[in-house]
């Protein structure tokens, strides 16, 4: 069984307007996740640096980053990160390109945790609805593409405050969404903005949202977790 999570950490700008990245490893340390896909982890402007720095992640936590070669500084790809255990096997990673209007795109790891082989997805999509059904089509289409199969599970900040409509029916038309609960906004979540999906070759074992003193105030979201275990 593995753990995942998916967090928007907003740069570690919490909800007190303090911008305090060891307070969002303290989040994460609470989680305790094998594998963590993160949104907004870089800076918005100038050179675009990961507000966790490779120090901090090296010295304060189980995990490293996958790195995805795009930018020296950068966690990952316009802001969207993944982490694993340091003891956990990188096998391949890449960037997906989304169509937008600002810069938005997706990454992509196939890890072996554990001994178990995992592909995860991790994304952060538009505001626009429109957008989201265009951007949700480029990332089915690209695992569809990969020569490739392997259990699959997609997280990330998917912006969207339906039910089963627009790029959540298209995504629910090959994977399964965990029943996560409300993550958004972190002092009284209303919507679940947070989400993870599983290809049919997994299950969800378990699931929640984190509540906790620390993810109240270091985010205006809250963590999404899932339990994961093979059908």
């Amino acid at each position: 069984m593995l753990k995942v999570a998916s967090y928007n950490m907003r740069k570690s700008l919490g909800t007190d307007r303090r911008r305090m990245p060891e307070r969002t490893l303290e989040v994460l340390r609470e989680i305790d996740a094998d594998v963590i896909a993160l949104q907004e982890a870089d800076r918005r402007f100038g050179a675009k640096q990961g507000v966790i720095t490779a120090h901090l992640l090296e010295e304060h936590s189980p995990w490293k980053a996958v790195q995805f070669g795009v930018r020296t500084g950068s966690m990952g790809w316009h802001g969207n990160a993944i982490l694993v255990r340091k003891e956990a096997q990188i096998l391949d990673c890449e960037v997906i390109h989304l169509p937008a209007l600002e810069p938005r795109g997706a990454v992509m790891a196939d890890l072996r945790v554990d001994g178990e082989l995992l592909r995860v997805v991790g994304m952060h999509l538009d505001l626009s609805g429109l957008w989201r059904r265009r951007q949700a089509h480029a990332i089915l289409t690209h695992l569809d593409s990969s020569e490739h199969k392997m259990p699959t599970v997609m997280m990330g900040d998917l912006n969207d405050w339906t039910a089963r409509s627009g790029c959540l029916r298209d995504f629910g038309r090959d994977f399964a969404f965990a029943e996560t609960g409300r993550s958004f906004h972190a002092r009284r979540p209303v919507a679940r903005l947070d989400r993870i999906m599983v290809s049919p070759g997994l299950a969800v074992a378990d699931c929640g949202v984190h509540e906790s003193a620390a993810s109240r105030t270091a985010s205006d979201h809250l963590p999404v977790w899932a339990s994961l275990e093979r059908k």
